[in-house]
């Protein structure tokens, strides 16, 4: 068995097409296979540059191409594979075929792109798309990538702070222009776990918040897609941005028309607002309050907006802003639906900020719990006094540069935590 998949390896460099092709096809059906994969993974050395060499030389072979890109979607699953891929070039190889082959192939750029997501799970991957030398998030100084066993036009300059950030604003250019309602012809959805990615490292963040860029922006403004991963990508995202809040928050407001209800409206329950209630909001939140609506049923995605906000209201700035749009009102409605625990302390975790009854909170949580219980109608008064007395013990100090262990009940910026996987028949 060894043997044969040896030379199984070595028909990839064969230079008969109809020859690589087929080897490739029987690679990709053996990534689908777990033996096969730890077959392979043990024969890294071969398969992973010849993998590479035929994705960036397959040109019109579009069968080839996608069967190499498909198996490095599979292989890169595994974190040490993932970066032995972008010492070898992977993320400057992939970039360049989904800019020269993606319009005519878009089954080959969509797995590029969900190769790019597992890649940008591993610090040097996220280093090598931004395009800077190392990844503060890590502290960790990253080597030039290889690119001799690529195409000799490949360059990737590394430290360049003019070449910084280019990729990234050509992935989101190309994930805002190709939205589809169908999720299976969405090529480029799976940039949305790549702005995960790349936004849980400050110079991730930094490259998308930067005026000038616009990026950010664009971002925002798929958050009402109806594509659930599109969505959750970018709420995280959004989520991932406000670690810089207690430096950024004027930047941040400078997008209150798209990221209040990028935030607010996953949170708002389901109910149609009052009049009264809507004539305190902006017309992008009150047109929306105006009518009943489907719920958001990932609980994540309520989470992650509710703690943006609340990074967000850690800042004089931010919470004025907040009380601008009536959002304290919005999260009442919307905390009176919430059933998820976690969601649930969430939205008491922004209370203890926006409400100015709360100042009395560590000397009087009892009086606390009783006005949230009348306020919402809690039954359960234990459980909900125990919820309190956690929130009472947390420090509400400003972020900065992304977390500090011990400062709330958030998480550090979160990343993708599972690969993605291609089924491929065996």
């Amino acid at each position: 068995m060894a043997d044969e998949l040896d030379e199984l390896l070595g028909f990839l460099s064969s230079p008969q097409p109809n020859v690589r092709g087929a080897a490739a096809g029987i690679v990709r059906g053996l990534t689908g296979d777990a033996d096969g994969l730890r077959a392979l993974s043990a024969r890294a050395d071969r398969a992973l540059p010849a993998l590479l060499r035929l994705l960036a030389s397959a040109g019109g072979e579009l069968g080839t191409g996608g069967a190499a890109a498909d198996s490095l979607v599979n292989l890169s699953q595994d974190g040490a594979l993932s970066a032995r891929l972008v010492s070898l070039g992977a993320v400057v190889a992939a970039m360049d075929v989904v800019a020269k082959r993606g319009g005519e192939q878009p089954g080959l750029a969509r797995s590029l792109v969900m190769l790019l997501a597992n890649l940008t799970q591993v610090d040097s991957g996220v280093a090598a798309l931004l395009q800077v030398a190392h990844c503060s998030f890590s502290q960790i100084k990253f080597h030039r990538v290889n690119t001799d066993i690529l195409n000799p036009d490949y360059t990737l300059k590394v430290g360049d702070e003019k070449m910084q950030g280019l990729y990234v604003a050509k992935l989101v250019r190309s994930f805002c222009r190709s939205s589809s309602e169908s999720e299976e012809e969405d090529i480029f959805e799976h940039v949305a776990s790549i702005l995960v990615n790349i936004s849980k490292v400050e110079a991730g963040r930094r490259i998308l918040m930067e005026p000038k860029r616009g990026l950010l922006k664009q971002i925002i403004r798929q958050s009402d897609s109806t594509n659930q991963l599109r969505k959750k990508g970018v709420v995280s995202t959004i989520r991932n941005c406000c670690f810089e809040a207690d430096t950024q928050i004027q930047n941040l407001l400078s997008l209150a028309e798209y990221i209040w209800p990028a935030l607010l409206l996953p949170v708002a329950g389901k109910k149609i607002y009052s009049e009264e209630d809507r004539s305190k909001m902006p017309p992008e939140l009150a047109n929306a309050l105006s009518h009943e609506r489907e719920a958001v049923e990932n609980s994540e995605i309520r989470q992650q907006a509710l703690e943006a906000i609340y990074m967000i209201v850690l800042q004089d700035e931010g919470r004025r802003a907040f009380w601008s749009v009536n959002g304290p009102r919005i999260l009442q409605v919307g905390y009176e639906d919430e059933e998820d625990p976690k969601v649930m302390e969430a939205y008491e975790l922004i209370g203890s900020l926006v409400f100015p009854w709360l100042k009395a909170i560590k000397s009087s949580p009892y009086n606390y719990v009783r006005t949230w219980r009348n306020m919402h109608k809690q039954s359960n008064l234990p459980t909900f006094h125990r919820k309190i007395r956690k929130l009472v013990n947390v420090h509400m100090s400003p972020l900065t540069g992304g977390f500090a262990s011990g400062q709330r009940n958030i998480q550090p910026p979160v990343g993708k935590t599972t690969g993605f996987w291609i089924n491929v028949p065996f």
